[in-house]
């Protein structure tokens, strides 16, 4: 049996990190929750403690963490680029200093404050960031690796800090979910979404065909928990990366109906555009956007996305946390899509949810 314990989130007040404290208060209401963000939330539970900061200020950081002297720490907060930048190279220093200097300040406060338990959100990325590859059911035996996009690399980095700090007094894990959907998603659903308006959603790139893993966020903070279970007990996790997914690989083009459906939107004709056009077009937008220094959606590198495929196996997390995904891809798509709905029509874009 678990004794209560002590759990301060970094980034509680974000989409992931938001749905971790959902779920360990759902889990274990005993525990006693503290969240560290760089901003309070719109609507402040009353049984959480809330502390603003920035996970970059180490001295702030041991301040909070030897203040609160928590049992446990789950770092979920992290930058992750806007899709605009996610294939450049202009955000490295910022994001490297938020994803990797941020989890070294937060892994020398946890040792200092005697933590027991560490348990980072890493990301797939950490491998699959490096889009020379495909990566088909790949396992944890696959290398990571230093040359990839920027958010890749952060991850990376970051994730050998977290592993390289476990022993016998804190016991650290990293997990590696894949691209998170779900009720306050502000990239993938958005940007899906976004086609219907834009008129692209009869062009599919390539034969649209490539599995890829996406993940609703509500399994993904369930996994958190798990992970944390682990640590204060077995430890059987310490010291390892492990995937996290829905353990459903779906063709991109398929994900893709099925959130139009959920907006009455059905493609009436397909466009078929062979990667090398796309590849082009991609490389003529680049050229655009350094000439008019306005970036775009559009790239080489968001082709290689669109057509990559990039799913992993779950036996480790299903041996070592006994993970298994409690909502399925077409149930979270549902569930997604309605709160996105909602949120067009509170922000008063009504004329967004018109169906074209």
């Amino acid at each position: 049996m678990i004794m209560a314990t002590s759990v301060l989130v970094t980034g509680g007040t974000g989409f992931l990190g938001s749905a971790i404290v959902d779920a360990v208060q759902e889990q274990h209401p005993e525990w006693v929750v503290t969240v560290l963000d760089l901003n309070p939330p719109n609507v402040p539970k009353k049984s959480i403690t809330y502390k603003c900061g920035n996970i970059t200020d180490a001295v702030l950081v041991n301040t909070i963490v030897d203040g609160i002297k928590p049992d446990v720490i789950i770092h979920s907060a992290g930058l992750v680029p806007e899709l605009a930048f996610r294939y450049g190279r202009e955000q490295r220093d910022h994001v490297f200093n938020v994803n990797v200097n941020g989890t070294r300040n937060m892994l020398t406060a946890a040792k200092s404050s005697g933590v027991k338990a560490f348990v980072w959100t890493g990301s797939c990325t950490a491998i699959t960031d490096d889009m020379r590859h495909q990566y088909r059911n790949i396992d944890e035996r696959w290398p990571t690796s230093s040359r990839s996009l920027i958010y890749g690399e952060s991850k990376t980095a970051a994730e050998a800090l977290v592993l390289a700090a476990c022993d016998e007094k804190l016991a650290t894990c990293a997990l590696r979910p894949s691209v998170l959907f779900g009720p306050g998603d502000y990239q993938l659903i958005p940007s899906v979404h976004a086609c219907i308006a834009k008129g692209e959603t009869p062009f599919v790139v390539g034969d649209g065909e490539n599995l890829w893993d996406v993940t609703y966020v509500g399994n993904v903070a369930d996994a958190h928990v798990l992970a944390v279970e682990n640590l204060l007990s077995t430890r059987t996790a310490a010291g390892e990366a492990i995937f996290i997914s829905n353990e459903e690989p779906i063709p991109f083009r398929d994900f893709c109906l099925e959130v139009w459906k959920n907006f009455g939107h059905y493609p009436s004709y397909e466009v078929h555009i062979p990667v090398s056009l796309a590849s082009l077009v991609g490389y003529i937008a680049e050229l655009v956007t350094c000439v008019t220094g306005t970036p775009t959606t559009l790239s080489r590198g968001s082709v290689l996305d669109a057509c990559g495929t990039r799913y992993c196996s779950g036996g480790m997390a299903r041996k070592l946390l006994g993970y298994k995904p409690r909502v399925g891809i077409e149930e979270g798509i549902r569930i997604s899509c309605v709160d996105y709905a909602q949120r067009l029509k509170s922000s008063g874009a009504v004329g967004k949810l018109a169906h074209c």
